[in-house]
């Protein structure tokens, strides 16, 4: 079945099933004893589910998903690794699958030697792998170690090396599972320089990535897999977010009482104290958030005698998930009411930007603010998503004019 000029690869209602012994016999004794209970057949385990989707040439096609969630079998079913248990893909061009990078190398063999036989399984001749090798190895960064057998480099040498032999492939799709994650900050520049390249030549790239960083740096477009299951074809921005909403773990979706419970991050006299801590949405709990929504946190607090009227200040940190103070507003400016015991802050129209943050909060007098009541280390957490690209820490609204 042809496919058209315009697409490079078409999937149509994909499912792949696999089906797992649920009894292993690894002897002749083993084989004997279980002839009784041969009937235990074999376990389904369902790994996709009805996927479609098109790829156009020259696309950078973007797949993301949670762990387990069925991306590296789709790579696998797409590159002809697997034969899908249901549906078809058709493909227009020479496709090229780097899903296990280093696949094919030999420990026993040199640098050297493995760039060749590498080459030679991606389609090379000798003659056009020695034309190619120095610029192999200046890439990968090893033209000291060339000469040492493979077994002797360490795992980043040997993805730096086979991403470096990888990349020169001839071929019109290319198919690629987390190679983005290869070495170090330098070498993973070089990296995404190779994908711009690529790009500008009009190849056709699936990736894999958990990056949501490189997702929005390259995709044209995103498939949103979980479970085995098709959730969307989207844009980056709007792929972020649905992937963001995926890994958001059970733990973050409890309610936040229940991690007040458990967290000893906790300081102070005692005589003001936080009973009771949570983020709300519209009047309801809530611990995750759509930039632009309206935020807010709720303290009920417990005052010790002799305090019922003392002066109070709260202070909060919001923290991100590299630990860095976002933002951290404070009540000094404001009189919390005389004797209060319940203390609300409101952050109108959301503005941090996707990801996961922890709020510590300080109960202290103005006056002698070294002499904390409370003070909670990051003790309620929530989540930030959206739907477009941002960048920073936090989106600010400003205005821009122009004149001639």
């Amino acid at each position: 079945m042809s496919v058209d000029d315009q697409l490079a690869v078409k999937v149509e209602n994909v499912s792949k099933v696999f089906k797992l012994p649920r009894e292993k016999s690894s002897s002749v004794k083993d084989k004997i004893i279980s002839i009784p209970r041969r009937n235990k057949g074999y376990e389904v385990q369902r790994a996709l589910h009805d996927i479609s989707f098109e790829v156009r040439k020259g696309e950078f096609y973007g797949i993301v998903g949670k762990n387990g969630g069925g991306k590296s079998t789709l790579l696998k079913v797409i590159s002809g690794i697997y034969e899908p248990s249901h549906g078809n893909v058709q493909v227009n061009g020479k496709l090229t699958p780097f899903i296990e990078l280093g696949v094919g190398f030999n420990p026993e063999l040199t640098g050297r030697e493995n760039i060749f036989l590498n080459g030679a399984l991606l389609g090379f001749n000798r003659k056009e792998m020695s034309k190619m090798y120095k610029d192999i190895v200046a890439f990968a960064e090893l033209e000291r170690f060339m000469d040492q057998k493979l077994k002797n480099y360490s795992s980043g040498m040997q993805v730096r090396l086979a991403f470096s032999i990888a990349i020169r492939a001839k071929s019109d799709i290319l198919v690629m599972d987390e190679v983005l994650a290869v070495g170090d900050a330098a070498f993973q520049k070089k990296c995404f320089e190779i994908f711009r390249d690529l790009k500008k030549q009009g190849r056709t790239i699936i990736l894999v990535t958990h990056d949501m960083g490189n997702v929005e740096r390259f995709c044209d477009r995103v498939l949103v897999i979980n479970e085995g299951e098709q959730m969307a074809v989207t844009t980056p921005g709007e792929a972020s977010s649905m992937y963001a909403r995926l890994n958001i773990s059970e733990a973050q979706q409890e309610s936040t009482d229940k991690k007040y419970q458990v967290s000893k991050n906790r300081l102070g006299s005692g005589k003001i104290k936080v009973v009771k801590a949570k983020t709300f949405l519209r009047g309801k709990p809530a611990n995750v958030f759509n930039m632009g929504d309206d935020f807010g946190l709720e303290l009920d607090l417990k005052r010790s005698a002799g305090y019922e009227t003392a002066p109070l200040t709260c202070g909060l940190a919001f923290f991100n998930e590299d630990e860095v103070n976002v933002i951290g507003p404070n009540s000094e400016a404001v009189t919390l009411q005389e004797g209060a015991t319940k203390v609300t802050f409101t952050l109108p129209n959301l503005t941090l930007t996707p990801g996961e943050y922890g709020i510590t909060i300080a109960l202290y007098d103005k006056d002698a603010p070294e002499n904390y009541y409370d003070l909670l280390d990051k003790w309620v957490h929530f989540s930030v998503v959206t739907d477009h690209i941002t960048h920073g820490l936090v989106e600010i609204n400003g205005t821009w004019e122009s004149d001639k």
